[in-house]
């Protein structure tokens, strides 16, 4: 018979504060989604989500059934980099609200049984943060400058950056100041935009002041931390120079001299004592870009962070074999260190992988055309359920669960991303992802406030709302809240370290973990296998016939249980 995806029951508030408060280890196999606070929900209609907007919504975050909410960062800033640049670690943004606003999240969260995540951002602050402002002020020789990677330049007048390093966001990492007297002074270390001035770790201020924000969130009652360039606070000795040019062209095929350096793995071992005196299970979560999983698994060692993003598998093709090797290789590197793997698909830097999918291969992770929707959607619903079978936990980037696209067409005089702004950097089109999510059909800017959006909203936006999807049987909405309903009833989903790989076509993967099996067709052929069972749950609509066997549509994968 013909099997289409249903939707499960949302669990009450009640239930849901119970199954959080009985787990232990929650983190191990929890499903986190990820909110981008400017782009989630408008509570004062000045076209910036906020604090109070995301508060909310919490009620749809518990019914569509994650276990945490990872909020990216809200904190005072410039907004050079969408909040990446912080002023105060301690205050919030007026345009995101106020302290007294973060503390009603976090405890009305806390109620409806979720867990909040905090953004940490540690490699850099903002060039208006009070410490580089005065460094700035005092000029050469001023101890605030030892805070940052405050250099002479070369050449016979200092005319030259100190060495060769360039920003991730396009030119030199390297900025030369005018100092107070009006000539030209010192450079200072930025890896990303220039308003981003590099942290020395070397200098005992800077861990101090860290382990004292850390408390700050840690007391307010946040649930833990997701680490902004984890892999890049230390910086080889001396600041050698790479020696090449391209250098954004070697990152993630070798270890750098400014990012993955063996001496951030001590500043984590003093984090995770001041985390493990807090009762409720606290987390660290690395967003490590390194080249291999094995090097990713450094930073979960047990007395380090708890997870690490896992690039790698949100980087690999629509292509059994090279999904089944990166599966593969995750649980590998992950089970020595004790550690669960993570999977994830999208996030703010990089394009949805609705888009992505709908693309050619060898595209990469930012991608500026459109692709075919029909196709990208069904590979993008497929590659969920794949990915919340898959042991350990998953993270859901908001609007995923609509199955929007990105927003390639922007027009440049609205994109605000800063790497757009850069030569030779990144691509610089990460608005696309960063759009309004729709919660309504209409309205001024489909439900997400009412003054409009900060980044304009395609036509049609209000199809792919909450309330075009909501109660609709087979809408991407349903198949999410259907697939996390089930994920939480199941002991043996997200739990564990492995696969049982089971014999299937090309281009076809299938494992079993105990009594439930999971078969994903990446071709664009139908194929037929066995049917393991009743169908729990399919991403299309799959022919289950009684001679045993299940015939699989393109692009589809489909959940067997034996009982």
């Amino acid at each position: 018979m013909s099997q289409q995806p249903s939707a499960a029951p949302a669990p009450t508030p009640t239930s849901a504060v119970a199954t959080v408060a009985k787990r232990r280890d929650w983190w191990r196999d929890a499903v986190i989604y990820q909110v981008y606070p400017r782009s989630f929900a408008d509570s004062n209609g000045d076209g910036m989500g906020d604090l109070e907007g995301v508060r909310s919504r919490l009620p749809y975050l518990r019914d569509l059934g994650v276990d945490a909410v990872w909020l990216s960062p809200f904190y005072a800033s410039p907004q050079a980099d969408a909040g990446y640049d912080v002023a105060d670690y301690r205050a919030v943004d007026p345009m995101f609200g106020n302290l007294l606003d973060a503390d009603a999240l976090i405890r009305d969260a806390r109620e409806a049984g979720l867990r909040i995540i905090v953004d940490l951002v540690p490699n850099h602050s903002s060039d208006q943060h009070e410490w580089f402002k005065r460094a700035l002020r005092e000029g050469p020789g001023s101890s605030l400058r030892d805070r940052y990677h405050f250099r002479p330049g070369k050449g016979t007048a200092g005319e030259l950056p100190p060495n060769d390093w360039e920003s991730i966001f396009g030119g030199p990492a390297w900025t030369r100041v005018t100092e107070p007297d009006g000539t030209p002074g010192e450079w200072y270390l930025h890896l990303f935009a220039p308003e981003q001035p590099d942290f020395n770790w070397e200098h005992p201020a800077v861990g101090d002041e860290f382990r004292s924000v850390l408390r700050f969130w840690l007391d307010m009652g946040v649930d833990g931390f997701r680490i902004d360039v984890a892999h890049g606070l230390v910086k080889a000795a001396g600041l050698p120079d790479l020696g090449s040019h391209d250098q954004l062209k070697l990152l993630g095929n070798d270890v750098m001299p400014f990012f993955d350096q063996d001496g951030v793995h001590e500043i984590y071992r003093q984090w995770r004592l001041i985390l493990d005196e807090y009762s409720g299970e606290r987390i660290f979560v690395a967003e490590a870009w390194t080249p291999t999983v094995e090097r990713t698994a450094n930073y979960v060692r047990p007395d380090e962070l708890h997870q690490a993003f896992n690039f790698q598998y949100l980087a690999t093709e629509w292509d059994a074999e090279q999904l089944r090797e990166v599966v593969d290789r995750t649980l590998e590197a992950m089970r020595p260190v004790g550690a669960p793997a993570t999977w994830v698909l999208s996030n703010h830097d990089v394009t949805r992988h609705a888009t992505r999918f709908a693309n050619p291969p060898g595209l990469g992770t930012q991608i500026r055309t459109a692709g075919d929707r029909e196709v990208g959607l069904r590979r993008a619903r497929a590659a969920t359920l794949l990915m919340l079978a898959l042991p350990g936990s998953a993270y859901v980037y908001q609007g995923e669960e609509l199955g929007l696209p990105d927003v390639v067409d922007l027009a440049d005089e609205v994109r605000q991303d800063p790497a757009y702004f850069r030569g030779a950097g990144q691509d610089g089109f990460r608005d696309g992802c960063r759009v309004p999510i729709p919660w309504t059909r209409e309205g001024s800017s489909y439900g997400f406030g009412d003054g409009g959006s900060w980044l304009p909203q395609p036509a049609g936006w209000g199809e792919l709302s909450v309330e075009a999807q909501e109660g609709v049987p087979g809408s991407t909405l349903e198949l999410y809240r259907s697939a996390l309903g089930i994920r939480r009833a199941r002991p043996e989903l997200g739990a564990g370290d492995s696969v049982e790989w089971l014999k299937a076509p090309a281009g076809v993967l299938a494992f079993r973990r105990g009594e439930f099996v999971c078969v994903t067709n990446t071709t664009a052929e139908p194929v037929t296998t066995p049917a393991y069972g009743r169908v729990l749950l399919a991403s299309g609509e799959v022919d289950a016939t009684a001679a045993g066997e299940a015939k699989l549509p393109a692009d589809t994968t489909v959940w067997f249980t034996a009982v």
